[in-house]
């Protein structure tokens, strides 16, 4: 809950920065589609003050929310960039949530502007306007929309509202796997603060070394590819290329073009399965980055041998945006394959037990971290905050990792994903890992279900390689040459995939309810 300090004549907003990083050039390309279009930092520039503008003469109150379920765009880029212009706080709805989500999520925000699809007008309109909401307006992928239509009459030219860099400047709604989902409130400081570590740890290249270009291949109403990846290009002046819906073939092919690339591990998975994917297709890339989800040892190894290139992994999450990072710079060390890294500078992290007290070097805890980059709480929640933060600021992320002696930072997975077997703790990314490692075995999953003897007991989820026969006794066989007893898991089913959210995590809440009979047999 610390803020990025500013000197005082400097206007705090986020946009300031951005804007102060536009090329002299503003008629160079900053965005190419695949869908053949091209924009100019002009337009982007012009675009969001007609946004903005259009935002100042509906005389929102201060500090009002305006809730965006749009398809990914580059006009909802610029209303993003819009809303901070505006001074108002950004709060991105991620496309897949249907009515009872949205109703939760406008019933608690109250934004005094929802934004959304056309085709979803008829009833995101019923239920904005029902809590209170003033104004709904359409976006559609292809230019069209009421919001474009009304922001036309607007004049292309805005003063940026000043802000402080501790005032509000995005919502963002956790997936809310164990109970309601809750607002984490990023302000103008925690989201500059982290895009300017990010962009000295990350080498991003400005203009005068050559320049880089990033393949976007990311939804925009998450962290990873509205603030990591947009943030980051935008505050090095970098082109981007743009894909509304990720082509492994397309993006392979816009890797002769481009410099930089972040996904998710699917993304990667599924482009490792193009012949086309090389080392001569990779040869004018600079740096690949893997977040949002654990990437699989195989995958991490196989894009090396494939590519020539080392995957970069790091970690964060929505309350605090990028907390560690595998090194870009050998100088710095070795980017270690199923590890995320060191904390990044001006981030404190510390592993503690469930007494809240440091472990040794290599033992397994909670992961509690504090700096300028964590955010200033949950929108409307202040008891969960100040559950969430320990007595010395620091915050508690929910997730069990270690840290090795050389400072190298390993998650072994989500607190609430524990399983305690027997009055034993068992931490299923180690029973995975195992499991990963057998021949023929593509991925796992391991989920603790209710258990009348145990309290809980292991089921794992494991998906065969193409043309692997698997037969789950002889994997709990081979577990049990590896683990103690009370990890092994009760059950092991082959399936044929894992349910996963739009960022690729495995949704183990899911699988704990489809395998909740277990506990039966």
């Amino acid at each position: 809950m610390q803020a990025q300090n500013f000197p005082p004549a400097v206007n705090g907003n986020l946009y300031t920065a951005l804007r102060a990083a536009f090329p002299q050039d503003l008629d160079a390309v900053v965005v190419e589609t695949d869908s053949g279009l091209f924009y100019t930092w002009r337009d982007l520039e012009r675009g969001s003050a007609m946004m903005a503008n259009l935002f100042a003469s509906l005389d929102l109150p201060t500090g009002a929310r305006i809730a965006v379920q749009v398809e990914k765009s580059v006009e909802a880029l610029m209303l993003y960039l819009a809303t901070l212009r505006a001074g108002y706080v950004f709060l991105p709805l991620n496309t897949a949530y249907q009515s009872g989500e949205i109703s939760y999520f406008i019933g608690n925000a109250e934004p005094a502007v929802v934004v959304c699809s056309g085709p979803n007008f008829g009833w995101v309109s019923k239920i904005a306007f029902k809590a209170g909401t003033r104004y709904v307006f359409t976006l559609g992928e292809d230019r069209t929309g009421s919001l474009l239509e009304r922001a036309a009459y607007c004049a292309d030219q805005h003063t940026v509202a000043t802000r402080n860099a501790d005032d509000l400047a995005a919502i963002l709604y956790t997936s809310g796997t164990t109970g309601l989902s809750k607002g984490a409130m990023l302000s103008h400081g925690n989201l500059l603060s982290n895009a300017l570590v990010l962009k000295d740890c990350w080498g991003w290249r400005t203009q005068a070394q050559g320049g880089d270009v990033l393949i976007h291949a990311l939804p925009i109403f998450h962290v990873h590819g509205l603030f990591v990846a947009i943030h980051g290009a935008l505050l090095n002046g970098s082109k981007m290329i743009w894909l509304a819906r990720f082509d492994p073939q397309w993006v392979i092919q816009k890797m002769r073009e481009a410099t930089v690339f972040m996904g998710v591990p699917t993304l990667f998975v599924r482009m490792l399965a193009e012949p086309g994917l090389t080392q001569e297709a990779a040869c004018h890339m600079r740096l690949f980055i893997s977040g949002s989800a654990p990437l699989l040892l195989d995958t991490f190894k196989e894009w090396q041998a494939r590519t020539g290139h080392t995957i970069l992994e790091r970690y964060g999450m929505s309350e605090t945006v990028i907390l560690t990072s595998n090194p870009y710079d050998a100088q710095q060390g070795e980017r270690l394959g199923g590890t995320v890294g060191f904390a990044l500078p001006g981030v404190s992290l510390r592993i503690v037990d469930e007494q809240g007290h440091g472990v040794a070097v290599g033992e397994v805890g909670g992961i509690e971290v504090s700096g300028p980059n964590v955010f200033k709480g949950y929108w409307r929640m202040p008891e969960k905050t100040a559950e969430e933060f320990t007595e010395d600021g620091f915050f508690k992320t929910g997730d069990v990792g270690m840290i090795d002696t050389q400072g190298y930072v390993t998650i072994v997975g989500r607190s609430k994903d524990l399983i305690i077997s027997g009055g034993y703790n068992v931490y299923p990314a180690e029973i995975e890992a195992c499991i990963n490692e057998l021949a023929g075995v593509a991925e796992s999953a391991v989920v603790g279900i209710a258990h009348a003897d145990f309290g809980e007991v292991g089921v794992a989820l494991v998906i065969p390689k193409p043309g692997a026969v698997l037969e789950p006794a002889k994997i709990i066989a081979s577990l049990k040459s590896r683990l103690a007893n009370f990890k092994i898991p009760k059950q092991c089913f082959i399936v044929d995939s894992l349910p996963r959210n739009t960022m690729g995590k495995v949704q183990k809440n899911v699988l704990r309810a489809q395998y909740s009979f277990v506990q039966k047999l």
